[in-house]
């Protein structure tokens, strides 16, 4: 027990900590943005939900360190004259589904204002749709965290206590990411553009592993993101702080669609 007390894992526990939050953050954006699509009531809900199952997810995987390892050598299939892994299969059928998601999200938004419709008078989101989502993203994202949990350390306590703290850190900031990205809806698009981003990344990753590591693949993406997210804060401070404009449907249109309500 007292082995656990040493410099050497302490290290890794600040490290594996940091980039547990890093890895993080594609989670809480994810829930953010599905969670902004309940009922007012059951928002924080959904967050705290979304973020308990990511972590149980990543805790149980950890336990279960030697399935997920055999994954990157398991065969599963033969495709265009390259052999992919399990752990490449959910990699590529993640980052599929995150990008489709994330264009499905894109799309609705601009058809809505194309109607003048706003975002709160969208259909909403079921709190269990919303969690099987979740679920179904979790794999892949809990997935890459454990890999990289232990990478570098394999001691089985300071990984949960990282994850776990992570967990706590992306606890306390999920409702603030929530209420920021709804309030600025062009920095709703700029985080579903990340998330095809990543996406496009675990595909990658899955389809040409070597390939993405000697690149650097995630060095590049991160950085992409972190600009634009800089940019964009940038735009905002400089931009006048008057509220959003509202669309406004044409008298015609609203006769041809008299059940839309149009903002003014």
């Amino acid at each position: 027990m007292a082995d656990l007390f040493t410099m050497e894992n302490f290290l890794a526990l600040l490290l594996l900590t940091a980039l547990e939050i890093i890895l993080g953050i594609d989670n809480v954006v994810f829930i953010s943005i599905l969670s902004n699509r309940l009922p007012r009531h059951q928002r924080l809900l959904g967050q705290r939900l979304g973020i308990g199952l990511a972590v149980l997810s990543r805790i149980a995987l950890l336990f279960a360190i030697s399935w997920v390892q055999s994954l990157e050598t398991q065969h599963a299939l033969h495709l265009f004259g390259r052999d992919l892994s399990v752990k490449d299969v959910i990699l590529i059928l993640g980052g599929l589904f995150l990008i489709a998601k994330s264009t499905y999200e894109i799309h609705e938004k601009l058809e809505a204002a194309s109607r003048g419709i706003h975002e709160s008078q969208m259909e909403p989101l079921s709190l269990s749709s919303m969690l099987v989502q979740v679920v179904m993203i979790d794999m892949v994202f809990s997935l890459d965290s454990v890999i990289t949990a232990v990478g570098i350390s394999n001691v089985l306590p300071v990984m949960i206590t990282a994850i776990i703290i992570a967990a706590v850190v992306m606890m306390f900031f999920a409702a603030w990411i929530s209420e920021f990205i709804h309030r600025h809806p062009t920095m709703k698009m700029l985080a579903l553009s990340f998330l095809i981003l990543i996406g496009s990344m675990l595909v990658i990753e899955g389809w040409a592993p070597d390939m993405a590591h000697q690149l650097h693949l995630r060095n590049y993406a991160y950085f992409a993101m972190a600009f634009s997210l800089f940019v964009e804060l940038i735009n905002m401070r400089l931009r006048p702080s008057t509220a959003p404009v509202a669309i406004h449907v044409p008298k015609a249109q609203r006769q041809k669609e008299p059940t839309d309500e149009a903002l003014v």
